[in-house]
């Protein structure tokens, strides 16, 4: 992965550490936290500014598809191939919730507006809306 500049119109820096291929990369609502989703089942978060990794969160048994963030940047979702969902605290860089459901693969998610709720949905065709 690399963080651009686009009035450079060249990198920053190059983002190393996934060991497969990257399927979702996305900025935190407060800009200062970008996060990236890998088939190597991890979840990386990086500081936004300059691309420096922060850590990994491990949790996931397979393929990690996607992430998302609570509208305060305090809560980082995922979804994976695995048929989990996880709620990552920020602060702890651990799981604060556990989302077990899906009969297959979750391929989409999201946070409502006020960040009450998460969508999911996933191969077994069901959207499932969990409240924490």
């Amino acid at each position: 992965m690399f963080l651009w500049d686009p009035a450079k119109n060249s990198p920053m820096c190059r983002m190393t550490g996934h060991v497969k291929a990257v399927n979702r990369v996305l900025y935190s609502p407060d800009g200062k936290i970008i996060a990236s989703a890998s088939f190597d089942k991890t979840i990386k978060i990086w500081h936004a500014h300059d691309g420096k990794y922060i850590a990994t969160l491990r949790g996931h048994v397979a393929e990690a598809y996607m992430v998302n963030w609570s509208s305060d940047s305090r809560l980082l979702l995922s979804a994976s191939k695995d048929t989990t969902l996880k709620v990552w605290s920020m602060r702890t860089r651990k799981i604060a919730f556990d989302l077990p459901g899906h009969a297959d693969e979750v391929f989409a998610s999201d946070w409502s507006p006020d960040g009450v709720r998460v969508a999911s949905g996933g191969k077994d065709k069901v959207v499932k809306i969990w409240r924490h």
